[in-house]
């Protein structure tokens, strides 16, 4: 991994545009996405050379630990299954190297409201990540996955996934968002090890 204080991010939340989608489990990255942005100041607009919304910004606060850090938050306008394009064209725009993108993202294998936080590994049967992966031409990006948990019965899990988050866990959505935006500045103001030793604890 290089060192955290240099050089720019990329953070690309995953989902699917349009309202249909805005609230599906699918679509948690780009609602940490818009968090992520709300809260540093950045504005979020159609890229000139991406279809993708993107804004540039800096996370952390200048003069404190690390510094501050350059960062290009961003949401692919493809669907799902075509992230990678859109993402990886950001990258060679902005000249991010792969070990410096962090994607999030929802995970079926990951227990509702926790966040794993990886660099590098497989795809898990996620069509944004496999995307990603055959664009960017490696898999040595970093991942900081949402958990929403597996589909209860014999929900089939590509219905479970755009499908809305139940009643009982939209009353915690909005907490664990934001716990999943504090994960990301995490791994770029102290590092990977140092945002899984604090965020790999269950929530609650």
């Amino acid at each position: 991994m290089p060192d955290p204080a240099e050089g720019r991010w990329l953070v690309a939340g995953l989902g699917n545009p349009g309202p249909a989608y805005a609230r599906n489990r699918h679509n948690v990255g780009f609602m940490v996405a818009d968090l992520l942005a709300a809260r540093t100041g950045v504005s979020l607009g159609r890229h000139r050379r991406a279809v993708a919304e993107a804004g540039e910004g800096r996370i952390g606060t200048p003069g404190v630990g690390s510094g501050s850090h350059s960062v290009v938050i961003a949401k692919p306008m493809t669907f799902m299954n075509l992230s990678g394009g859109p993402i990886a064209g950001l990258a060679q725009f902005y000249k991010v190297p792969l070990d410096r993108i962090v994607a999030v993202y929802d995970e079926l294998d990951v227990p509702f409201g926790q966040i794993r936080i990886k660099p590098g590994g497989g795809e898990g049967g996620h069509n944004g990540v496999r995307s990603m992966a055959r664009s960017l031409g490696g898999r040595d990006f970093i991942r900081v996955r949402f958990g929403i948990g597996r589909p209860p019965g014999r929900q089939d899990p590509a219905d479970f996934v755009l499908s809305d988050f139940a009643s009982t866990q939209r009353k915690e959505l909005e907490f664990l968002i934001d716990r999943a935006a504090d994960a990301i500045e995490a791994v770029i103001v102290h590092g990977v090890e140092a945002a899984q030793n604090t965020f790999h604890a269950p929530t609650g």
